[in-house]
């Protein structure tokens, strides 16, 4: 028994019905959601291992829904669509898909493409536990989520810690407000833009403040970099 977990967002309740009974016939956990919405709540909501996701839902397309996920996850996904739908295949698939399937298909083919994408995850989070981000004397381990600048521990919120990575895995670059908010707070952030001229401010009186040598630098009238 497998164990790994599938989210299944199919609005055809028989086929994400065959689907689910098929998975947890070979072991895997699974949930179904039936329409775009109810789907990416279910996504957020648990720790999933892959999604199985139809490219046409109701309420929400499949290609939001995948969108949606990519900004927030690496989570496998597979698209389950309709013959001869070439051009959702290849929007599918430059929006961050990992594999495709077209209806109808064989059970025994998207088992098989099931098990070749949680292979590759596995491969990819084991390549994960070693990515350590490092500026000056400042390191950031992702996988522990520890945040140093010389021998002083940083403690940091969950956003606070989204954010540093992501300013430091973009460093030497000016990024604007709208480009953090994208990444950090996500497609569904609706607030104003100076929320992350608060958490800057944050970060800074955790990060910059009682050093001699800032490293978060304000680019009037664009946005922020980190830099030596």
């Amino acid at each position: 028994m497998s164990g790994e977990s599938i989210l299944i967002i199919e609005d055809e309740r028989k086929i994400a019905r065959l689907i689910q009974l098929e998975l947890e016939h070979e072991g895997y956990e699974t949930e179904a959601a039936s329409t775009g919405f109810s789907g990416l709540e279910a996504f957020k909501r648990g720790q999933w291992d892959l999604v199985l996701l139809d490219v046409m839902l109701p309420e929400l397309s499949g290609m939001e829904v995948l969108r949606r996920i990519r900004s927030i996850s690496k989570t496998p996904v597979i698209l389950l669509t309709a013959r001869d739908s070439l051009p959702d295949k290849v929007s599918g698939l430059d929006l961050g898909a990992n594999d495709y399937i077209t209806k109808p298909f064989e059970i025994e083919e998207l088992l098989a493409r099931i098990r070749a994408c949680l292979r590759m995850s596995v491969a990819y989070k084991a390549s994960q536990k070693e990515e350590r981000y490092e500026l000056g004397d400042l390191a950031i381990d992702v996988q522990t989520r520890e945040v140093t600048r010389g021998s002083k521990p940083i403690e940091l919120t969950p956003r606070e810690f989204d954010l540093l990575v992501f300013l430091v895995s973009h460093k030497s670059q000016v990024l604007s407000r709208e480009q953090i908010i994208e990444h950090v707070w996500g497609y569904d952030y609706y607030g104003e833009t100076n929320v992350v001229d608060v958490y800057i401010r944050y970060l800074r009186k955790k990060v910059d403040t009682h050093f001699s040598k800032p490293y978060i630098h304000t680019v009037r009238g664009v946005g922020y970099t980190m830099k030596e």
